[in-house]
């Protein structure tokens, strides 16, 4: 959402998969001469995807995948590889229906654009004006904080600001996620910054029943997905009864393995779409043609799509993309990111739930958009489809991004191993010694917008229990007096964590902070956003 959660792979898969991708990079033929599919060039035929396609599902272990591109108000193509689940016949089509994650942002901000179209809302009205209940922590912010700024990442929240009410998957509801956001500190000032969130895009969403008295998930399936005909759901649950599903896997060992969808509908204004090649294909359609839809009438005006792609917050872009693709500036308009790419203008963003992400990618100048779903969570899989169609719909000399990117997930492994490597030692080096026996940490911890956290004893070891979700339950080691670590069961999560307990002047456990054990865990494991105090002892302990 882009990412909320991207767990990687092992060293030895990726190991296994940059041998895949500079083996077959040898063989791989240059561009396809003939025979030509029509509107496509060279590159970006059909033979040539296929091709593509089949390298980087053995590289990166992707068990389907769908892609899709559109020209000049024509889908060119669109088509499925793989299966929906590893281990089963279904084929992947061009009507496979994927979680598209973050993508689902911008849906959120074409309802809000027809509700501006309407008059019902403008971009800069004050958000406290149409939800009187909303806070955040400093009283100016929560004054001054407008629709605009919902959508541009700019609130002065901190990088992934409570996603773990998000991430693993939680009980929270949109209630309670929208009350707990006052409970947050600006990690900067107001407006100064770009940092990704997915809260307040869960706030912009609850705009829609507020003004017109239909659900989100309501509005965006029958003012939306269905006028663009695409099949799509605007929620997981809207897919009961259509076979026709991907589901999602992570790689465990060197295989990837089907997770379970997260039920959860409390984050999906900010990403809960499932969608297909051919429904996305129609999305990039609407949004190239400035919001009309194929009969010619609009879903939403040209002037509301003009601000849509209008840069909002500046970002600086990463030294690989200034390098390798000659992007010079980004920023970000309203739920899209906004970058030059090799000279074309790129308007573009990508998606990510556990076991799936998506991209799209749409060059305004060309009239062309590219869209790439998938069911397993290897951000560079997809983005080595995406960089080599677009390269090709660009005409530029073909580069290997299937090896490029098995590269830069390698380097990226070898520094999460080391980073686990370093931990570990830590651990060991710092003697396993308690300030305290182990009985004075057990409790019942509480922080404001997570709630509460059990910490008990079970033989010779501390557990770690977070409420509202299965997914956080762990060991503590001792590393050294009152800092420990806690060892999630959970293992595909990588987000093991440091704790600090804190002690009061009577010397008694009186709270705790965390943070991440190692510096490659994903953002939305926000610790540093947790401050537990100690409300009561553990009521029961397992001896």
């Amino acid at each position: 959402m882009p990412v909320p959660h991207i767990a990687s792979t092992t060293a030895r898969h990726l190991g296994r998969a940059l041998a895949c991708a500079l083996g077959l990079a040898l063989a791989s033929p240059s561009w396809a001469a003939s025979p030509a599919a029509p509107g496509l060039p060279p590159g970006a035929q059909p033979q040539d995807i296929d091709r593509l396609a089949a390298r980087i599902q053995q590289t990166f272990d992707v068990p389907g995948m769908s892609v899709a591109i559109v020209k000049d108000g024509k889908v060119l193509f669109a088509k499925g590889y793989g299966v929906r689940a590893a281990g089963q016949p279904d084929k992947v089509d061009a009507d496979t229906l994927f979680g598209i994650g973050s993508n689902t942002k911008a849906f959120t901000v074409a309802a809000l654009a027809m509700l501006v179209d309407e008059g019902k809302l403008g971009w800069d009205d004050k958000v406290i004006d149409r939800l009187p209940g909303f806070r955040l922590s400093d009283p100016y912010v929560t004054r001054e904080l407008t629709i605009r700024d919902l959508l541009t990442h700019r609130s002065g929240l901190g990088l992934g600001s409570g996603d773990l009410m998000l991430f693993p998957a939680s009980d929270f509801t949109r209630a309670e996620i929208i009350h707990n956001l006052r409970y947050f500190p600006p990690a900067s000032s107001f407006r100064s910054k770009f940092a990704y969130d997915n809260l307040l895009y869960i706030v912009a969403g609850e705009l829609i029943p507020t003004l017109t008295g239909v659900s989100w998930e309501t509005f965006v399936q029958t003012r939306i997905l269905d006028r663009l005909g695409t099949g799509c759901a605007a929620t997981f649950s809207l897919t009961a009864g259509n076979r026709n599903v991907a589901m999602p896997h992570v790689v465990v060992g060197d295989k990837p393995v089907v997770v379970t969808p997260d039920p959860s509908t409390a984050y999906d204004p900010a990403g809960s779409i499932e969608c297909n090649a051919s429904g996305m294909a129609a999305w990039a359609e609407l949004q190239l043609a400035d919001g009309r839809l194929k009969d010619g009438s609009p879903l939403f005006s040209a002037a509301r799509h003009r601000e849509m792609w209008t840069p909002q917050t500046i970002i600086t872009p990463l030294p690989e993309s200034a390098a390798t693709t000659e992007t010079h500036f980004r920023n970000y308009g309203l739920a899209f990111f906004l970058e030059d790419y090799e000279g074309a203008e790129r308007v573009w963003h990508t998606g990510g739930l556990v076991g799936m992400v998506s991209y799209v990618s749409l060059l305004p100048e060309q009239h062309t958009g590219v869209i790439v779903l998938t069911n397993q969570q290897s951000g560079p899989a997809m983005s080595a489809m995406m960089q080599s169609l677009l390269d090709a719909m660009l005409g530029k000399p073909k580069r290997d991004w299937v090896a490029i990117w098995a590269q830069r997930e390698a380097e990226g492994a070898k520094q999460e191993l080391a980073a686990d490597r370093d931990a570990n030692a830590a651990i060991q080096a710092a003697g396993g010694h308690a300030f305290l026996p182990l009985e004075a940490y057990e409790g019942i911890y509480h922080d404001p917008w997570r709630g509460d956290v059990t910490v008990k004893k079970q033989g010779d070891k501390l557990r770690m229990i977070f409420s509202r979700t299965a997914g956080m339950q762990g060991d503590l080691q001792v590393m050294k007096g009152n800092v420990f670590a806690v060892r999630w069961d959970d293992r595909t999560l990588k987000a093991d964590a440091l704790v600090n307990f804190r002690t009061g002047l009577d010397g008694a456990v009186s709270g705790m902070t965390m943070a991440p054990l190692s510096p490659t865990t994903d953002f939305s494991f926000d610790y540093q956003d947790l401050d537990f105090s100690k409300v009561k002892p553990a009521a029961v302990t397992a001896r």
